[in-house]
């Protein structure tokens, strides 16, 4: 006799979801759909950001505030959220955080002045913290070992195409109406995609509640911040995070400015994001390869290599230069992500709750001096700063390299039985 498809329920729990199970569909489809609404409403305003200094009669570090509100609350948000699922539930996180934020969303159109648009930002990221503090939690709990990574692919594209459709639907809206209504349609995808989470989320069968206990988490972060390592890790995350999204929150203006595109066209740019997607599915092997080091150098060195082309008035060449720092960024990314993990492995999600919230609050204080850098010395001035930024970020990156480097081949050996077992480093 033929097993039955979904196992029972204990057996679930001891197993987890099994990948060509209805549970593992709906399971895989609604994290996918999770990344695709928590990003959407994260770079909702980026596209626009062109369209809103000329509308609203603002600058760009004011238009910046847009996406630097979200994130640097967003920030603040990832850790609490983190340590109230090992409560509640991740699941039941993860629906909230997606249902709040994207309704929220649909309500920025009608904002009538920057500050109402802004604070609804802000809101945006309080709420949206659930889905990124939790989600892949949510997945290496529920989800058999085996079919793991497969799982975490899937989201990892979500994110990546989430990102990409958060700025392609609204500047392909501005070729037939404003940016309010490019903003609502964006908003719209969002909610639909929450819906969806909400409707099909298998309910957690291996979840055990735990006792909120502040004092051992304060206490895990700052043995965690103690480690040289580590704490490199984090400042990579804010330094690299903020410089990449310096580059696309501002963008706009140089292909809107100095090749005159208009603003439906420029906001196409963000095509070059799929340069991250090649990127992120490339950086689990270039480890085993190279190791973590000298794989982040590669990425930094590419970021650095990237900045000279972006100088020069030729489309073409500033389009190369960002895809190669786009490439570059992402393996830096990619990579620092994985280590976290294999650092802290007994407090792997606090670990990796401090890098996302140094990742976020590097895109939400970079990302909002770099207007002001851009709007007192211009595109050439800001490329120098870029530059100045992701040259203190090399240097740590050269310092893990090093401090990798007196392992010898150790690590290498540990990476390769990740992979081995179905763990991807680089994600």
């Amino acid at each position: 006799m033929n097993e039955p498809r979904d196992a029972a329920p204990n057996t679930a729990a001891e197993a987890g979801l099994k990948r060509g199970t209805s549970a593992y569909r709906r399971g895989t489809i609604a994290l996918l759909a999770a990344a695709l609404a928590s990003f959407n409403a994260m770079y909702c305003t980026q596209a626009l950001m062109p369209v809103l200094t000329e509308d609203l009669l603002i600058t760009p570090a004011q238009a910046a505030l847009t996406i630097s509100a979200t994130t640097g609350v967003l920030a603040f948000s990832i850790l609490p959220a983190s340590i109230l699922s090992e409560r509640f539930g991740r699941g039941r996180v993860i629906i909230t955080s997606a249902l709040a934020a994207t309704l929220i969303g649909l309500l920025l159109p009608f904002a009538p002045r920057l500050e109402w648009l802004v604070a609804g930002r802000a809101l945006q990221g309080l709420t949206l913290a659930g889905v990124p503090a939790t989600a892949m939690a949510w997945l290496a709990q529920e989800v058999r070992g085996r079919d793991l990574p497969h799982a975490m692919g899937l989201y990892v594209a979500g994110n990546t195409i989430g990102g990409l459709l958060g700025r392609l639907i609204p500047a392909g809206v501005l070729q037939f109406a404003d940016w309010r209504v490019a903003l609502g349609v964006g908003m719209c995808f969002a909610f639909a995609c929450a819906v969806l989470i909400a409707v099909i989320l298998p309910k957690e069968r291996r979840f055990t509640p735990k006792k909120l206990r502040l004092g051992n988490e304060v206490s895990t972060m700052v043995r965690q911040w103690a480690d040289p390592r580590l704490a490199s890790l984090f400042l990579v995350a804010l330094i690299f995070m903020g410089a990449f999204v310096s580059l696309y929150n501002f963008l706009g203006f140089r292909l809107t400015d100095t090749f005159g595109l208009p603003d439906s066209l420029a906001g196409a740019i963000f095509v070059l994001y799929l340069f991250g997607t090649v990127a992120s599915a490339r950086s689990g092997h270039a480890v085993v390869a190279r190791g973590r080091g000298k794989t982040m150098l590669l990425g930094a060195a590419l970021v650095i290599i990237s900045l000279p082309p972006m100088l020069i008035n030729n489309l073409w060449v500033t389009l190369i230069g960002v895809g190669l720092f786009t490439y570059g960024f992402f393996t830096v990314h990619s990579v620092a992500s994985g280590w976290v993990g294999a650092l802290a492995p007994l407090s792997r999600g606090e670990a990796s709750g401090m890098y996302l919230t140094c990742y976020y609050l590097g895109s939400s204080v970079v990302g909002y001096a770099s207007g002001h850098v851009l709007h007192t010395f211009g595109w050439t001035g800001m490329t120098v700063w870029i530059g100045l930024i992701v040259a203190l970020g090399c240097a740590l990156v050269g310092y893990l390299a090093f401090r990798e480097s007196r392992t010898g081949t150790a690590s290498h050996r540990a990476t390769a039985a990740l992979l081995e077992t179905g763990e991807t480093p680089g994600e």
